[in-house]
Order: structure tokens, then C-alpha cells, then sequence
């Protein structure tokens, strides 16, 4: 059959139908697969009647308790998949797992069924996707242009529609500078909360998996799937109470940072969408605040330097001293720089990147997110082998320092060039911050109309929450804390935020309790006869939340209100017992309608 997407809406919907199934979706991925030819994108392949059987096996199960059910994906060829060998890109180092990776096996539990492992620049060392004796993975907008590093293979499978999402890594940009490069979403979580057990070593206290997919959407499931601690992976750590990797909604206002100055390395046309990229976040609500790029572009420049390489060096230095020869030209002379730095210099610049970190992190209590481009410009395949380290360079001005920092960053889709090349933007938060950063990213790729990919699929309906997610949460308010009156401060005051207006389901009396000064309207839900009453939706810290909902005087409470868009909020309601003898005013659906009238 035909599968016009594989993104995960698409598929969900599909099976739920009936016109397709898993077994029919894996056939046509391999069909797929088999007409691209060689692309240099996949090093192996699980063969083609294994991942049928899986399939077949997931259709016995059923789709119940698998968010992934039916889901294909590839593996970047550095992580383990039992089964495969793990090559990282150098045949001489290759071994054969006995077992998976932590998060490749949670997302097989999940449902997902794994086709292959992708190229990737040899051990995961460069952002331009030509260092790997297994070719350069085909950029599918231009063949001449580079598809990015080092996650070169799972970026295209994803853009190509060979799989519906990807696993790559990332240490110092490798998760999102491939994004950019093929109109694709490239998601790097927190450090550890994706863990890397079962990973080959790039900088350790650095590496991250990364997601490659179509929509947010897609890439949040794969986060929540896989997510979580490993004690086999001593950076491995648990999200904070509360945290769950979901797409929400958007603030109202919010203020975004952007580098000064901005550098695209002498690329107007890479200027020019970027401005676009600004233009669009402030229609959205966001006013830009300009901020000294000095700390973030010192930080980021000190990757490559003997000591930022040295841990590279310490992750391969058996087999740099063994078979020296086998490592690609490039990687090797990294290697090898790394072994000129002194335990003195590595101090001074892990002392340094701490000041640097305390300079730079009174930003994120004033803006909500930093928009930078995902890259400052793109190179032709000829440019990067006759200027490799220069150029690579400049790749990364834009994606070092998140990692060095412990920043989640989310890579988006942004515009398409004048010369037929796709241009992402990266939107950059605090560690756990992945939630904010879906909120923003879903609601930016969206606006810019784009299709999925390197196809012409349009993007599917955009479903977001009503809450703001972790680290903040949404509160339905329907007297005195709404916007104009008397204790809207109090919210304005805990750092609160206005969603925008809401509207109860019809199953709500709105009653007026107290009298004078401190009467205030108490919403109570009942079994028939009910309305629609109006109010509005704020989002406040966790911390503002807590402290907000401990002053609550009796007999109101904090409660789930269900809204008439079918999902539920936190929000005002009150015991039933208090309204007994109050005066009913659900007729008037919103409390300032009966103050304007009773006042």
C-alpha cells in the first residue's frame, strides 16, 4: 500500500482505521528503502523478515499500552541494537552487542520497531556528515550540499521518509545541526535524561541521545518512551517531580533572547530567514532581548581546543595507540590533540566554562527561551574536505556551549532558502526544560507551513494542552484573580502568566458566596442542569503554584475543571455543602457579567 507520511499522528490514525497495519507499514519502509538505492545513509539493516515478524507480533498484541505500537525507527550506528554490530563508522572497531541500549530497548517496549543503524561521522567527531569510510549520506534537498554531523544518517532517513523518527547523539550539536540541514525537528534533552548506556563514548559527561522527527509531537513520544534513570549510566538522572515530556500550550507574552552580534559567516540568505525566524516569534506574543553572545561564543569555541578534546582522546585512546591507522585522517588528528593537554590545562578550562555558566545563567530568569539558528550557514561536500576544521567550526558557533552549559535545545524547521536549501532554528532552555521548549517549537513549526521533511506531506492539525507544562503549571481562575480584578495582582505577582480565555464544560453552577467585600463566586459541578461558565487560564511557576493554592481560604479549593474542548485544567472549584443557601448566578456565565450588574 501507499503511506503518504510516517510520522507518528499519521500512523496512529492508520492503524486505528484500519488501512494500514504494522506489518504493512515495515513492508513499504523496506520498499522504500530498497528503491533509494545506496544513499550511504544506513551502515545495516535488520533484515527485512526479522522486523515483519515484529511486526506481525505487535498485531497479535495489539496496540494497548504501546504509544509507539507500529512505530519504524533507525539507530544511529554508535549505539547499541542486539543484534547489529556497532561500527560508530570504523569497521576495525566494530563489536557485536549481546544486549540493547537502555533507550532503544524502552522504545522496542514501547512499541517501536527498529529498521537499522545509520552513518554517522566516524566516532561521533564532526557536524558535516563526510567523515565515515560508509560514504556521505545523500542530502535530499542537494546532493552537493552536506547533510550535517555527525547524526548524517538517521537526519536523512527521517527527512526521506524511511522511518518516522531516529535516534542519533549529540555532544556538542550533532542532534540538531542535521535538523537544519533537512527540514526536520532535532530534539537534544537534558544531559542524562535519555540514557546513554549503551552508547560509544564521544565526552562522556557531555553525550546525549538525540531524537530526529517529523513534528514535536513525535519527538516528545519518543522522549517520554525512553526516558528515565539507568544504573548502568553514571550520568543518567530522573526528571524532577512533576516532569512529563508532553507538547503544551503557549503563553500569551513571553520574551525570547537573541545573540548580539549575529553571525552567518558571510551568508546573507542564511541573515535573511533568520530574520524571518524573529519576525514569526514576535507575531506570536515574544518580545526579543538582545544578549552579549561573548560568554556563549567562548564557551563554544573551546570544544576543539587540546583540552575540550582530551576527553574524546580518553573515550578511544586504546584504540588510537592499537590501530591509529583505521580512524579517518580528520577524527584522528582531534584525537591526537588531545593528547597534548595537561591535567593543568583541563582544569583551567573546566574552571573557566563554570564562570561562564554563572555569567550566563541570569538569563533564563529573564527570558523564556534563546532562539539562535541552528547553524550560521551550510557548506558544499567539496568545501568541507578541502577546509575540515574551519568550516566544521563554524557549525557549531551555534550549538557548543548548550551542551557544555547542561541546555536543552530543540531544532525546528524555520524557512526554505532562495538557492532550494531548508534553514532550522534552535530554541535553547534550561535543563527539564524539554515541555517549554515543545510548547514553543510545536507552535513555531506550525506557523511556518512548511511539509514534513524533504516530501510535500503537509503537517498534520497541531493538538496542544490547555497547561503550560513542567516547570509550570496552569490554573483555571473564574472570579476575583481574573485580569481587571482585585486580586489579579496577587497571580501577577507569583510571576503569572495569562494563557487566554476558557470556557467550562456545560456541567458547572456558578454560585456567589459571602457578602459585600469578600463575596466571590464558588463553581461546583453537578449531574444535570449545568452550564458553561467563562474564566481564564494562567500559568505560574511551580514554585508560585504551590504557595499560590496554600492561601486558598475555605470553602474553595483546588480541584480538575473539565472544559468545553474536552480537556481539563487545574482550577477554582468549591465544596458543595457551602452552597446550599447561595445565590445561583450560573445564568449570568461569568462572574464580572453579574458584578457589572449587581454592583
Amino acid at each position: 500500500m501507499s503511506i503518504a507520511s510516517l510520522d507518528c499522528q499519521f500512523l496512529r490514525d492508520a492503524y486505528q482505521s484500519g488501512s494500514a497495519s504494522p506489518t504493512t507499514v515495515i513492508a513499504a519502509v523496506y520498499d522504500r528503502i530498497a528503491a533509494r538505492g545506496e544513499d550511504a545513509v544506513w551502515i545495516s539493516l535488520v533484515p527485512r523478515e526479522q522486523a515483519l515478524a515484529m511486526a506481525a507480533a505487535l498485531e497479535k498484541h495489539g496496540p494497548a499500552g504501546l504509544p509507539l505500537y507500529g512505530i519504524p525507527f533507525a539507530i544511529k550506528d554508535n549505539i547499541d541494537l542486539a543484534g547489529l554490530p556497532t561500527t560508530a563508522a570504523c569497521a576495525e572497531y566494530a563489536y557485536s552487542p549481546a544486549v540493547s541500549a537502555k533507550a532503544v530497548e524502552r522504545l522496542i517496549a514501547a512499541g517501536a520497531i527498529p529498521i537499522g543503524k545509520t552513518n554517522l561521522d566516524q566516532f561521533a567527531t564532526g557536524l558535516v556528515g563526510v567523515r565515515s569510510p560508509y560514504g556521505v549520506a545523500v542530502n535530499p534537498f542537494n546532493k552537493d550540499y552536506v547533510p550535517g554531523g555527525s547524526s548524517s544518517g538517521s537526519a536523512v532517513a527521517v527527512s526521506a521518509g524511511l522511518v518516522s523518527f531516529a535516534l542519533g547523539t549529540d555532544t556538542a550539536g550533532s542532534g540538531r545541526v542535521p535538523a537544519g540541514f533537512n527540514n526536520i525537528v532535532g530534539l537534544k534533552p537534558s544531559i542524562g535524561l535519555l540514557p546513554a548506556s549503551g552508547v560509544v563514548p564521544a565526552c562522556r559527561s557531555l553525550d546525549c541521545i538525540s531524537v530526529f522527527a517529523l513534528t514535536v509531537a513525535d519527538a516528545m513520544a519518543v522522549l517520554e518512551a525512553a526516558r528515565g534513570p539507568d544504573a548502568a549510566d553514571a550520568y543518567s538522572r530522573s526528571a524532577p517531580l512533576g516532569y512529563r515530556a508532553s507538547q503544551a500550550a503557549l503563553p500569551a507574552q513571553f520574551r525570547f533572547a537573541v545573540p548580539k552580534p549575529l553571525e552567518f559567516f558571510g551568508d546573507a540568505e542564511a541573515a535573511r530567514v533568520f530574520a524571518i525566524a524573529i519576525e514569526r516569534l514576535q507575531a506570536m506574543g515574544g518580545e526579543m532581548v538582545e544578549v552579549d553572545y561573548a560568554p556563549f561564543a567562548e564557551a563554544q569555541a573551546m570544544l576543539y581546543s587540546p583540552p575540550g578534546a582530551a576527553e574524546r582522546t580518553t573515550a578511544l585512546s586504546d584504540f588510537l595507540a592499537a590501530q591509529p591507522d583505521t580512524i579517518h585522517p580528520v577524527t584522528r588528528g582531534i584525537l591526537e590533540s588531545g593528547q597534548k593537554a595537561d591535567a593543568v590545562a583541563l582544569y583551567r578550562m573546566q574552571q573557566r566554562l563554570r564562570a561562564l555558566k554563572q555569567q550566563t545563567d541570569p538569563l533564563w530568569q529573564q527570558v523564556d527561551v534563546m532562539l539562535v539558528p541552528t547553524s550560521g550557514t551550510i557548506y558544499r561536500v567539496a568545501d568541507i574536505l578541502a577546509e575540515p576544521l574551519k568550516l566544521n567550526a563554524n557549525l557549531g558557533y551555534y550549538t557548543n556551549f548548550v551542551n557544555y552549559f547542561d541546555l536543552a535545545a530543540l531544532a525546528v524547521p524555520n524557512a526554505m532558502r532562495k538557492d532550494g536549501l531548508p534553514s532550522g532554528i534552535t530554541l535553547i532552555a534550561p535543563a527539564f526544560h524539554e515541555p517549554v521548549l515543545a510548547a514553543f517549537g510545536a507552535a513555531f513549526h506550525a506557523a511556518t507551513g512548511l511539509p514534513l521533511g524533504a516530501g510535500k506531506t503537509p503537517q498534520p492539525a497541531r493538538v496542544a494542552d490547555t497547561a503550560l507544562a513542567y516547570p509550570r503549571a496552569a490554573v483555571a481562575v473564574f472570579g476575583a484573580h481574573m485580569s481587571g480584578q482585585p486580586l489579579n495582582p496577587d497571580l501577577l505577582a507569583l510571576d503569572g502568566r495569562l494563557l487566554g480565555p476558557c470556557h467550562t464544560a456545560p456541567r458547572y453552577r456558578l454560585y456567589r458566596i459571602g457578602e459585600g467585600r469578600t463575596a466571590r463566586p464558588g463553581l461546583v459541578q453537578v449531574s444535570g442542569n449545568g452550564v458553561a461558565v467563562s474564566g481564564e487560564i494562567w500559568d505560574l511557576p511551580l514554585a508560585g503554584f504551590g504557595s499560590f493554592v496554600a492561601g486558598i481560604p475555605a470553602p474553595l479549593g483546588i480541584g480538575t475543571v473539565m472544559l468545553n474542548d474536552g480537556s481539563s485544567v487545574k482550577g477554582f472549584l468549591c465544596e458543595a455543602a457551602a452552597v446550599a443557601s447561595a445565590e445561583d448566578i450560573s445564568s449570568y456565565g461569568d462572574w464580572r457579567a453579574y458584578r457589572a450588574v449587581s454592583a
